[in-house]
């Protein structure tokens, strides 16, 4: 049973960077497609990025492009979101996710299996 970590999360104010860590014990997440997702406080959950695996490509939400890079290190067994320009609607809690979902439900949340607790994510001005 694949055990996922997030990492990373803290405080920064607008305009900075923060790069979050997604490890796994008890298995390995390069056979996995690997999400982020996060939810603020009173608002439903929302897909941020998501990395396919066997080299299937990494998908962004809008709000988030260009300024939100995912990458893999399969030496370390993680997944990184680096996280910069922050804003203020950035803030929430931040959860990694592992599984294969199809390519087509790779933004909703189903066929992630491993979920992790998730980190906090706090953007101040």
């Amino acid at each position: 049973q694949l055990e996922v970590v997030e990492g990373g999360g803290g405080l920064v104010q607008t305009g900075g960077s923060l790069r979050l860590a997604c490890t796994a014990s008890r298995g390995t997440l390069n056979t996995y497609s690997v999400a982020w997702f996060r939810q603020a406080s009173g608002k439903d959950r929302e897909f941020v990025a998501a990395s396919r695996w066997n080299g299937g490509g990494s998908y962004y939400e809008d709000a988030v492009k260009g300024r939100f890079f995912i990458s893999r290190d399969k030496d370390n067994n993680a997944v990184y979101l680096q996280m910069d320009a922050l804003k203020l609607e950035d803030t929430a809690v931040y959860c990694c996710a592992a599984g294969r979902p199809i390519l087509s439900a790779i933004h909703t949340g189903r066929g992630y299996t491993y979920w992790g607790q998730g980190t906090q994510v706090t953007v101040s001005s």
